[in-house]
């Protein structure tokens, strides 16, 4: 996960998420990048029984996974790369973002994954990939990579018959057209790179996120960094990790250097995301960069590996980095699923590997691929058990921490009699202390058994997610007369608008509640009632930056909750909220 653009929703205060090294906001309003190690999702889901009868034995075995904040689809790539591994089964993926831009990435990740191996060799996949996916900047020849393939998937999005047709894997049906077309601005934006750098200064919009961050201590932003490093990620599990790379991350966003670091210079326009301030009384679309600056990409895929070997210390220093480590994981999975993609019939020969696209190749069917992601409107997680197609459909759910409001009985009645629960926790937040970290793992477990789920054993770490699994007996249909305790509080008499039950965390404005009800992972708690430097966000259409504190505008609560996608040629789409039609 990712961690999220929602979380510690007034469960922890203002005062209780200051730290000594800043202001407790590392966290960010966006989640680019999981905050977790990359999971095999069929390993976390039901056993597939062998004693099944034969019709269901000789019929195409399914797995339907509903995720929550995914992010980077990190659980799905090592899913689909150790899916030789379990019998043979199509995969469903059923996604739900907090933003588009989290959509847009998934498409662009993915089209890289599954690029034509005569087009683009394994090595360069998997740096451009790593690049694209961790990097604030980027060299010219992964940024013209991204600007091609933003045309095209612009092209694409308004055509749902191409779109089926060039890329099989992919299905938007279930997303509102206001949302495919702020999707296709998205990748009109990055697409744009005639417009240049300032579009996206991601370069001033870091520094400027890391000086209201860090406040007075960002002239010891070393030592600080060093502090996080040591006394929190490398206690917590993840001593791989560099100092150095770890430094030049904070300092710059640059996390794999896999070149010369002169060569990185072109913004990374796949890290824009928009909002909307009220500065000096107007609201002002902006554009700007809203993500983690304080635990960075490496957590993903590089403090874990299958080749005990690089996980290896000398006088107590590990001999790799966690950059190597990515890289090294990031190209394995990439082979293994290659590998994995080979028709069977058509292994040994070439010619016959070649044929078809690489989705194809995948699944071995010219007709159709072995997995899809489905990704599912903003905001529907607390209607999705109202359809009938969804009600005791996933074998799994996995919710990641900046989701974890969300999990309730609605969403239990999506999981099928038997299904499992992956929650992700909050293990590697440095903003978060110890007291915190066990105060929202509690939380996790009265949340899954308020909605109906138990715990179950596991080999996998605790500290990192936590694992329950729904009881057989419970029907689909069976929603527990209970409110969901990670849902809204329904409105008081004296309650403003914007606190209506049903409306999106990341909407409402957060208030100084003496009494917090209840806890999950929201970076409105963390940074949205504190002023935020208009240097971190310009306005579009100006690259003036505004440094005085006097100028910091205030991120206000609208009655009528919007999502906010910027257009490519500097404009705005408020969409309705995601219950409107």
């Amino acid at each position: 996960m990712g961690c999220p653009s929602v979380g510690l929703a007034g469960c922890l205060s203002r005062r209780a998420m200051t730290t000594p090294a800043g202001s407790g906001t590392g966290f960010g309003l966006v989640s680019w990048w999981g905050l977790s190690p990359a999971l095999d999702l069929q390993a976390e889901s039901p056993a597939v029984h062998a004693d099944a009868d034969a019709a269901q034995a000789d019929s195409e075995l399914e797995l339907d996974v509903l995720l929550l904040g995914s992010v980077d689809g990190r659980h799905l790539l090592r899913t689909l790369a150790r899916a030789g591994r379990w019998p043979r089964r199509r995969l469903n993926f059923y996604m739900l973002e907090q933003n588009l831009e989290a959509v847009a990435r998934h498409m662009l990740l993915f089209s890289l994954v599954l690029e034509d191996p005569e087009k683009m060799g394994l090595q360069e996949r998997s740096e451009t990939f790593l690049e694209v996916w961790g990097n604030a900047q980027l060299r010219a020849p992964v940024a013209a990579f991204v600007r091609a393939q933003a045309v095209r998937l612009a092209l694409l999005v308004p055509e749902p018959a191409r779109l089926e047709r060039e890329l099989p894997w992919l299905r938007l049906c279930a997303l509102k057209f206001r949302e495919r077309d702020a999707l296709e601005a998205v990748f009109r934006f990055w697409s744009g790179g005639e417009q240049g750098p300032e579009a996206f200064p991601v370069g001033r919009l870091w520094d400027a996120r890391v000086r209201h961050y860090l406040g007075s201590r960002y002239d010891a932003r070393r030592g600080v960094s060093d502090w996080d490093l040591r006394m929190k990620l490398h206690d917590r599990g993840a001593r791989v990790i560099h100092t150095q790379e770890f430094r030049r991350w904070r300092d710059t966003g640059v996390a794999f250097e896999l070149r010369d670091s002169s060569a990185y210079h072109a913004p990374n326009r796949t890290l824009a995301s928009g909002r909307l301030l009220t500065h000096h009384g107007e609201r002002v679309a902006t554009r700007g960069y809203w993500g983690d600056i304080a635990t960075g990409p490496f957590v993903a895929f590089g403090i874990e590996a299958d080749d005990q070997s690089l996980l290896q210390t000398r006088n107590g220093q590990p001999v790799k980095t966690a950059g190597e480590i990515t890289q090294h994981n990031v190209t394995e999975v990439l082979r293994e699923l290659a590998a994995w993609g080979r028709p069977r019939a058509a292994q040994g020969d070439p010619e016959k590997e070649l044929e078809g696209s690489p989705e194809q190749r995948l699944s071995g069917d010219p007709a159709r691929a072995p997995f899809t992601l489905h990704f599912l409107p903003l905001g529907s997680a607390h209607a999705l058990h109202h359809k009938g197609c969804y009600q005791g459909r996933f074998q799994l759910l996995y919710v990641a921490c900046g989701m974890v409001h969300l999990l309730g009985p609605e969403l239990a009645a999506c999981v099928a009699p038997g299904g499992n629960l992956v929650v992700e926790s909050a293990r590697f937040l440095v903003d978060l202390r110890s007291e915190q970290l066990q105060a929202f793992s509690a939380r996790i477990g009265e949340l899954a058994g308020a909605a109906g789920f138990t715990p179950r054993a596991a080999a996998g770490p605790s500290e990192t997610f936590a694992r329950f699994t729904k009881p057989t007996s419970a029907g689909p249909r069976n929603l527990p007369q209970i409110p969901s305790l990670g849902a809204p509080s329904p409105v008081a008499p004296s309650a403003r608008p914007d606190q209506a039950q049903g409306e999106p965390a990341s909407h409402a404005k957060v208030g100084a509640d003496p009494e917090p009800q209840s806890l999950s992972l929201s970076a409105h708690s963390l940074c949205c009632d504190t002023p935020v430097p208009i240097a971190a966000a310009p306005s579009l259409g100006s690259d003036h930056t505004h440094r005085d504190p006097s100028s910091y505008a205030r991120v206000e609560a609208s009655p009528e909750p919007q999502s906010l996608s910027l257009t490519s040629d500097g404009g705005s789409r408020d969409q309705e909220p995601p219950g409107r039609h």
